[in-house]
Parts: C-alpha cells; structure tokens; sequence
C-alpha cells in the first residue's frame, strides 16, 4: 500500500487539456501512479467502456471524476465530483445544463475580444477542441492568429479571472452543485481552496456539505496544504490532491500531488442511498 500513489486531478481533450484520455493512463503509468481520476471540467465523456478496459490493460484503478463550474458572490468554485453514479441521467441533465451556459460564456468573451479587433469564429474554436471549449481554446487561437505571442500572455492580458476580456458566466451555486454530485452518490470536494483570499468567502464555502476538500494540489508547498489539511481533520473530510496536470496547456507534471490508497478508496466508496 506504500507505493500507491493516485493523481485525482487531471484534465483530458475532453475539455481544456490536450492528452487523450488513454494517453492520460499511459503517461499515469509510465511516471508510476496506480490510480487515476480525469476530473475534466463539466463533462464525464473520457469515461467510455474502452477507457475501463485500457486502465485494466495497463493496472492502473480509475476512480470517476469530473470538476464542476459555479459561482459564488460573483466569484468562480470549482468543486470536484469522485466516485458517483456514470449512469444516473439527472447528473448528465445537469452537466449538459453547465455546458450550454459555457457555450454562452464563450460567446460573450469572443464578443469581448472583437470589440477589441481580435475577430474569432464560434466555429474556429470546435475545430480546435474536442468537447468542452474553453479559455485555453480561445488563448491558442489568439496565438494562432497572431493577436498574442503566447497562451499565457493571452490570459495575462485578456483572458485571466478579472481580465478585460472574462466572463463569469456561471450562474450555478457551490451547494446546488454539492447535492447533484452527492445525488448521483459522489462526494464533493472543494478544489484548490487556497487560491480564495478573501477569508469571508472562504468561510462561507466552508460551511457547505462538502465530503472532502483538496489539500495536495500541483506543486504546493508542504506549508501551504497544511492549513488545509489540519481543517479536514476537524471537520472530518477527506483530504484529496492531484496535480491539476493540462498536459501542454499548463506546464505542471502529472503526479506533482497525489495521494494513497486510503484516500483512493474512500472517494470510490459510494453511499448506500
């Protein structure tokens, strides 16, 4: 049990990383995990019967994943969903329900940019995803179109939370995406709480139904996931962690956080109603 180590957060083409999800297990493999969550953002589409039967193939356990969109005081939350139900038809009819307002989001923030002479076609942008289009979609078209020099100078100028080109665009609360994923028998983990400064907000969130909160995130510092670690132990969470690994979208090492075979298991587990 001492070297299981499981990644529970990673994003395939699915959404806004730019791995295949077989490719995912593969490199999972190659850099010695055994577990693996793709938690793409608002969709479960990587999770097909051949993606099962290729984790079976190389060892490696899978455990359901998906990271959600809400807001929040104006603010974006991501929540992460482990373990739920892949066939429960009202969790499909609230992810769908997510990605038809991304698709409006994406809208108003291609608006934004042509006001601002840098024209891109709705169409431009599903030639170059694969499911769910999102902000680093719309960077690699502004590098290809020459706007930008680079996908992080596109956030850095246009696209970042707060930027002159963002939208928020969510309209769906942290606690009613909450109860969907635990409806469908999942847990609900807050992702990446140290990136919310404002300890009001903070303390708000921490007062939702949540199963557990993620404390190992990509390349944090022992330091930093210790504050979040002692507040799982009080509130008797379950502490999780991935590296949030994008593959060439995000320069961040899958497997850079990960966590054991205890923390595997209790996010599978699922509840008996």
């Amino acid at each position: 049990m001492d070297d299981f180590r499981a990644d529970l957060h990673c994003h395939s083409h699915c959404s806004d990383g730019s791995d295949a999800p077989t490719a995912l297990l593969e490199k999972a493999v190659k850099v010695g995990l055994k577990g693996l969550s793709i938690t793409d953002h608002d969709t479960i589409e990587a999770y097909t019967d051949s993606l099962f039967q290729k984790a079976k193939e190389v060892d490696l356990r899978l455990l359901p994943g998906v990271e959600m969109s809400s807001e929040w005081e104006g603010l974006p939350v991501h929540i992460l969903g482990y373990g739920f139900d892949l066939n429960s038809l009202n969790f499909h009819a609230f992810l769908k329900e997510i990605q038809t307002r991304r698709i409006e989001r994406n809208r108003a923030i291609l608006k934004k940019l042509a006001d601002r002479n840098m024209k891109i076609e709705e169409e431009e942008l599903s030639h170059i995803g694969m499911h769910i289009i999102g902000r680093p979609h719309i960077a690699k078209l502004l590098v290809q179109k020459r706007y930008v020099s680079s996908t992080q100078q596109a956030f850095d100028l246009y696209l970042k939370d707060g930027g002159s080109c963002y939208v928020l665009g969510f309209k769906v609360t942290p606690k009613e995406t909450i109860l969907e994923i635990q409806k469908a028998n999942g847990k609900a983990v807050l992702a990446h709480p140290h990136f919310y400064k404002k300890k009001h907000f903070v303390n708000e969130l921490l007062d939702l139904p949540f199963d557990g909160i993620e404390c190992y995130y990509g390349n944090l510092p022992e330091n930093l996931e210790k504050p979040w670690l002692d507040l799982a132990k009080k509130k008797g969470w379950i502490a999780t962690g991935g590296s949030d690994y994008h593959g060439s979208f995000k320069e961040i090492p899958l497997g850079a956080s990960w966590v054991n075979e205890d923390t595997f298991n209790a996010l599978l587990r699922r509840s008996s109603s």
